[in-house]
């Protein structure tokens, strides 16, 4: 059975679902026939235009909502229900990268003590925060149908190591030891946690404007997180939790490959 089948009547909430790896997230699972709610924290309009492109009228519902504040977590789950009486799926994809840090730190790396204490929590509330507000919100629900799926999406080891990369890797090394304990916390429940990511850099507003155009040929695309997270998604992936899956390194007939060796 395809994961188009597997998929049909799903409803998933996809955190930042307006731009770069959510925008494609978001509308992999729509065409796959998962109703998805799609956040985002400043512009309605972004998550708006998404819903224009999917083909399906109301597969796509959009909410204007910031994860890292709790009241908002709290409302873009009942608005799941309540529209849909149902969910599903959680993806953790809204983030903020080091171009809030400085434009140009691809080449001139910023050491940590020059980092703004304030753009230091923007990141931190953002990216480990606010994951975490949006399971606690989901996760009652999921533990009440014994069934359900979050997705934590992650970034290469490499970077969470690399020189200037604070406080972005930091907040990605957090969010992937999150989901190991909350795949154990959740053990045995039907309810899965599972770390994606793209494999390398991914054409995305995260990039800045000052990036090299003969460098910008060699990013990924977007679309390749979404044969993973479809499997990931759907009962073909019942039982597995606590794994890190790299989508560069997805194969339809082996999911297997495409699992950290170790992790």
């Amino acid at each position: 059975m395809s994961e188009e089948l597997l998929l049909a009547g799903r409803v998933a909430i996809v955190t930042g679902g307006g731009r770069g790896l959510g925008r494609a997230m978001t509308l992999g699972l729509a065409q796959a026939g998962v109703t998805v709610v799609a956040t985002a924290a400043r512009e309605l309009s972004e998550v708006e235009r998404v819903t224009t492109e999917v083909g399906a009228p109301g597969r796509i519902l959009p909410i204007l909502a910031d994860v890292t504040r709790d009241e908002d977590c709290q409302r873009v789950v009942a608005a799941a229900f309540e529209r849909f009486g149902r969910l599903d799926v959680l993806v953790n994809n809204a983030g903020r990268g080091m171009k809030y840090v400085s434009e140009k730190f691809m080449t001139e790396p910023t050491r940590f003590w020059e980092v703004a204490p304030e753009t230091w929590r923007l990141v931190i509330d953002t990216n480990v925060v606010g994951p975490f507000l949006m399971a606690r919100a989901v996760v009652p629900k999921m533990l009440a149908a014994g069934w359900g799926r979050i997705v934590n999406v992650s970034i290469n080891a490499e970077t969470m190591r690399r020189r200037g990369f604070s406080p972005y890797g930091p907040s990605k090394a957090a969010l992937e030891s999150a989901t190991i304990i909350w795949a154990q916390d959740l053990a045995g429940s039907g309810v899965t946690v599972n770390a994606l990511l793209p494999g390398g850099a991914a054409l995305t507003g995260m990039i800045p404007a000052s990036y090299p155009d003969r460098l910008r040929a060699n990013l990924l695309d977007p679309a390749i997180m979404v044969p993973p997270l479809r499997w990931l998604a759907s009962a073909r992936s019942d039982g597995v939790t606590g794994r890190r899956f790299i989508a560069t390194r997805w194969r339809d007939e082996n999911p297997e490959a495409a699992a950290e060796a170790g992790w």
